[in-house]
């Protein structure tokens, strides 16, 4: 009998865990190594996602193994009020990397990064109005949730005062079209704002944004986007906020997502992937905002901010990305991975879309007919079949969104790994149209 059958173990967990959405996959998680973890079988599990999209390097990679061993020896944790080498050495490394952004503050997670952003573009320009895209997630915390449109939003009472939302460009399913049928987004985006202006009391703060929608269902801002939606920012007195949560260090085949459009946000937030699975979050920006912000008071204390052990951490995913080239990497292996699943766009009708950048690529599993509507069951049947077969795939669920699949494996990924797992989806696609057909003629039946 498999050890994932652990009944302790599941009922332990069914008596004992608050479930936080979605379902547990039907495994038992031991260890991870690389691109792979390992149930309770010791069966490989391939990781398309990185874990949480956070695992850059994959797992247990042995820099940051040693870098964190090491580093607990010397200091993991300090008041807040205390600054360490670590801390100072990383802010200095992301002002490096991303001219403009001159300063940092160093935080655990994604949502608290968009929470200060947020919090510190209210202060500098007076206002409090935060607008961002409808298929957006921010977090789950306060103003990140008020700012989050994909999901979570009912049954917790009011949002933050001021919380307004855009439509999301979507290349495969536009709303405003040109003569070819292609996306018209600057339409889109003039028609948008205008709703924001008649909707904004004249408090209108910041815009935050990501790059490339991942729980939207993978949706990337066309080229010319980041640009005229910096340049409406520019006409409203807003400050630009750009999530790369998911985008940054190197993923999308650029240090940020940013860099390809040669637009730079007022402010940038990054998690995740700096932190290659460990809790490290970061909050850049200029130093005129930074200096207003201070002048006014900024306050923004948290039991674990400018931590040494994170810092240390993000020093290591830096040189490890640097030594081995890993943004150049990820351009490359993710053309590979394109054309692989192009190739699979082609051979099966119910692969409807394939779209992203670098090694951050949705695919979208749609029905049959002209519409080409999202097809959830399938798409999660595929998921289990892949799960069945060795692959780990996270598929959005969320109401609207669509049956994508967001593909995001560490950029270490090999290209047999990468193989392997195209191979595997290709196989379970095959089987959930099987079992798709078979359900199809019990119900004729």
């Amino acid at each position: 009998m498999s050890k994932n059958l652990d009944s302790g173990f599941w009922a332990s967990a069914r008596n004992h865990l608050i479930r936080y959405g979605g379902t547990f996959e039907p495994a038992i998680i031991e260890r991870a190594a690389g691109c792979f973890v390992y149930d309770a079988d010791d069966r490989a599990i391939l990781d398309f996602t990185s874990g949480q999209m956070s695992a850059l390097l994959g797992h247990a990679h042995p820099r940051i193994v040693s870098t964190v061993s090491r580093q607990v020896e010397r200091v993991a944790h300090l008041f807040s009020g205390m600054l360490s080498r670590p801390v100072v050495e990383l802010a200095e490394r992301l002002a490096a990397l991303a001219p403009g952004l001159d300063r940092s503050l160093l935080l655990s997670t994604g949502a608290e990064s968009n929470e200060a952003a947020i919090r510190m573009a209210k202060l500098v320009t007076g206002k409090h109005e935060i607008v961002a895209f409808s298929k957006s997630w921010h977090g789950m915390t306060g103003a990140a949730a008020s700012a989050t449109y994909s999901a979570g939003r009912k049954g917790y009472g009011p949002a933050a005062v001021g919380s307004l939302a855009i439509p999301a460009p979507n290349s495969f399913r536009p709303r405003f079209k040109h003569a070819d049928g292609s996306l018209d987004w600057r339409t889109e985006l003039d028609d948008a704002f205008a709703l924001v202006d008649s909707q904004s009391t004249g408090n209108l703060a910041a815009f935050v944004a990501e790059p490339i929608l991942s729980s939207g269902g993978m949706l990337e801002l066309p080229p010319g986007y980041l640009a005229a939606l910096k340049q409406k920012c520019r006409e409203r007195g807003m400050l630009l906020i750009l999530d790369e949560a998911q985008t940054g260090i190197g993923r999308t085949g650029t240090m940020f997502a940013f860099q390809r459009d040669g637009v730079t946000p007022d402010i940038l937030t990054l998690s995740k992937t700096i932190g290659a699975g460990l809790p490290l979050a970061a909050v850049m920006t200029t130093a005129e905002i930074e200096e207003a912000a201070y002048e006014k008071g900024f306050l923004f204390y948290t039991t674990h901010v400018s931590d040494p052990l994170p810092a240390a951490v993000g020093l290591a995913v830096l040189d490890v990305v640097e030594e081995d080239k890993l943004v150049e990497r990820a351009g490359v292996m993710g053309a590979r991975l394109f054309d692989g699943l192009s190739r699979l766009k082609q051979r099966y009708e119910c692969v409807g879309d394939v779209r992203g950048r670098g090694l951050m690529l949705g695919v979208e599993i749609v029905k049959n007919g002209q519409h080409r509507d999202p097809d959830h069951e399938l798409g999660a049947r595929i998921a289990a079949e892949a799960f069945k077969r060795g692959l780990s795939m996270n598929i959005v669920k969320l109401p609207g969104m669509g049956g994508v699949f967001r593909i995001a494996p560490p950029l270490t990924i090999s290209e047999q790994e990468l193989d392997l797992g195209l191979r595997i989806i290709s196989e379970s696609i095959e089987s959930g149209l099987a079992a798709n057909a078979g359900l199809s003629g019990i119900a004729a039946e």
